[in-house]
């Protein structure tokens, strides 16, 4: 029989049922639409639009069909299009008619926003719980290497030295960014849609406000037409994805390029590390690799989803039917890359020294001369000039500023002195800067003990809300 078919006088063209259905990949709903069912028949027993016994009858069996799903035991099918009908027909089969008033002063259209908020809802707290296990992998790493010093770059050229603590710190703030975008989206996600009907709303005298109640929504739509049409928090969900995805690119990118031989400032596990299927010496970096390259597809899900909405009018179209397989898939990506960086950062090994070598290189202490000068009364731009020039005279001659004896550095300046080697030297210069926000160790140590003050925070937030 055609689903809602009074109307038709003819079966739905096989193609069509094919291209129609969504059972395929809705059913990752089939738990939230049990949970939002129930309260829906809840609420319809308590107001008295079908009786208590009804309700009872109707809530256990949903509870039934839900015992079977888990344990695997319930086949989908595409003839009955969604998991919402899909789970309908299951109850009929498991109660009979009865099951047919579960659907009374409701619409599909109310029915699968409410079963995308929950899914969202959900997701939004395993995200936010995987990126503070992320965090806590950082912040560890950076308390065991609080005194290495590595060069810090600027357009990939080394630029000024320094704490490895403070350069992984760096991707905390990131990561404590993307939490905070989580949890403030979280209240747009907490709106209950159920109760909007099919775009107008209904005319069985329901109780909005309990249904949201027992889902445990903070409030209800106020507009039974954005009810049903609303996709802002899918979008706004998945550009919040989209920046962590960055932020993990930008990780595996250092941790590629460091883990080199060129660069060599790290060892990965093997464990998350592949062959080559020709060379025997390789060892290839492909889970950073993969994390890097899934970027671009959760990107594609969120460009999808904002060209689908962009000339939808009001209300509820069947193009929405795809705001589903890309959320889905940018969870499971997303969970998969936040779930692989954790234990990636946590089992690499440090060079610490050939970080070291390579920050002692380069001229990264040049600022801290040009500072020198300015200290004793230069003009910045002039010591800028005086210290480029001697840049060159050292790269001329193959000498680093310290390999310079004090009469060649004076030939450049007559204000150098004899403490200017004491001011280049590489822990001078890292521990010089103590702005807030700098690289010394004091500066370093305070941001550390204000990430982990965000974290218990955020672990408060994720016990208020599970």
């Amino acid at each position: 029989m055609k689903l809602w078919g009074g109307r038709f006088t003819k079966p739905t063209n096989r193609l069509v049922e094919e291209v129609n259905a969504s059972i395929s990949f809705d059913q990752e709903l089939a738990e939230e639409d049990i949970q939002g069912s129930i309260a829906h028949v809840t609420m319809l027993g308590s107001c008295g639009i079908i009786t208590p016994d009804e309700a009872g009858k109707i809530t256990a069996g949903l509870e039934n069909i839900l015992a079977k799903i888990r344990a695997g035991e319930i086949r989908f099918s595409v003839e009955h299009e969604d998991i919402h009908m899909n789970i309908e027909k299951l109850l009929l089969d498991e109660i009979g008619p009865l099951g047919g008033k579960l659907h009374t002063g409701r619409s599909r259209n109310d029915q699968v926003a409410v079963d995308m908020h929950l899914y969202v809802r959900k997701q939004t707290v395993e995200l936010v719980r995987l990126l503070v296990q992320l965090q806590q992998v950082i912040i560890e790493q950076a308390e065991q290497h609080m005194d290495t010093i590595l060069p810090g770059y600027t357009h990939l050229q080394r630029a000024q030295p320094v704490r490895l603590a403070h350069h992984l710190l760096a991707y905390a703030s990131m990561f404590e960014r993307d939490i905070e975008r989580l949890i403030d989206s979280y209240k747009r996600v907490n709106t209950c849609p159920l109760g909007a009907g099919a775009l107008a709303g209904t005319t069985f005298p329901v109780d909005r406000d309990m249904v949201a109640k027992h889902l445990g929504f903070d409030r209800i739509y106020d507009n039974s037409m954005d009810a049903v049409s609303d996709r802002d928090y899918l979008v706004e969900f998945l550009s919040v994805c989209s920046l962590i995805m960055v932020h993990l690119s930008r990780l595996s990118e250092e941790l590629i390029l460091w883990s080199s031989e060129e660069f060599n400032y790290i060892v990965l596990d093997d464990a998350f590390c592949t062959g080559s299927s020709m060379m025997p010496q390789k060892k290839n970096p492909d889970i950073p690799e993969l994390i890097r390259g899934k970027t671009g597809r959760v990107f594609g899900h969120l460009t999808a989803l904002l060209t689908t909405l962009k000339a939808l009018p009001l209300t509820y179209n069947k193009d929405l039917q795809e705001d589903k397989e890309g959320v889905f898939d940018t969870v499971k990506t997303l969970s998969s890359a936040l779930s692989l960086m954790a234990p990636i950062l946590q089992t690499m090994k440090v060079n610490r020294v050939q970080m070291r070598k390579n920050a002692e290189s380069g001229f990264a202490s040049a600022t801290d001369l040009a500072d020198y000068l300015v200290n004793k009364g230069m003009p910045f731009r002039e010591a800028h000039e005086v210290v480029g020039k001697l840049v060159l005279y050292c790269i001329e001659q193959e000498k680093q500023f310290s390999d310079c004896s004090l009469d060649e550095l004076k030939s450049f300046s007559a204000l150098i002195e004899q403490d200017l080697y004491q001011k280049i030297n590489c822990e001078q210069v890292v521990e010089a800067r103590k702005s807030f926000g700098g690289t010394a160790k004091t500066q370093v140590m305070q941001t550390l003990k204000q990430k982990k003050k965000n974290i218990n925070e955020t672990l408060t937030w994720l016990s208020i809300v599970y």
